[in-house]
């Protein structure tokens, strides 16, 4: 895969959120990611407000969240829609940024929220841009991250791309940049683990 290939891909599966804005704000409004946000939160020390970033923060649903926890919550996204939608439903700052040209300052985050969005980069892309989420965290910030669970196939599902990661591929990856695991765990909780199509994953800038 070439720069172009992966620059192309990003661009499609950007253009499908692009599309389906107003919908999948309706159909992930209620979603519960409560467990998610405790297991960042939980982790990051020195004493709150603390300055999150959100990363992928579609229509603004866990900014909302962090702000009513009195924190300071930063949205990131690169679907124009969802940036508007989560400047105009929350008031905070967000990003109109392509993951693939990410330009973060260094050591500005106590912690980075990346639920459900890192799996739609191209594997090649992955490394490079877990090393700027690690310059772009505090000295012991903290990284949380979910994706689908898989076997390390990546390809198409539907218009979106992504990456299906086992757990230890996914750790392998987060640990050569630097990271440190501090736990992980699998979602839905309380059922079978093939029912459980979510990797959950908290880590320390190391």
């Amino acid at each position: 895969m070439t720069d172009e290939n992966a620059r192309a891909i990003t661009a499609l599966t950007l253009d499908d959120y692009r599309a389906n804005a107003e919908a999948f704000r309706e159909g992930t409004r209620d979603h519960d990611v409560s467990q998610n946000i405790d297991a960042l939160l939980r982790h990051i020390r020195g004493e709150p407000p603390h300055r999150i970033l959100d990363l992928g923060c579609g229509p603004g649903r866990d900014l909302k969240t962090f702000t009513a926890r009195g924190h300071i919550a930063v949205g990131l996204d690169g679907a124009e829609p969802f940036v508007q939608m989560a400047r105009a439903d929350t008031g905070c700052e967000v990003l109109h940024q392509d993951f693939l040209q990410l330009e973060l300052p260094e050591g500005a985050f106590d912690g980075i929220f990346a639920n459900a969005v890192l799996f739609h980069l191209p594997s090649r892309e992955i490394a490079s841009v877990l090393s700027k989420l690690h310059a772009a965290l505090r000295p012991d910030g903290v990284l949380f991250c979910s994706n689908p669970r898989g076997d390390n196939r990546e390809g198409w599902s539907g218009t979106r791309y992504g990456t299906w990661y086992d757990w230890p591929t996914w750790r392998g990856l987060l640990e050569s940049v630097g990271f440190v695991e501090l736990e992980h765990y699998y979602r839905p909780a309380g059922l079978p683990r093939e029912q459980q199509p979510w990797l959950a994953s908290v880590w320390r800038r190391g």
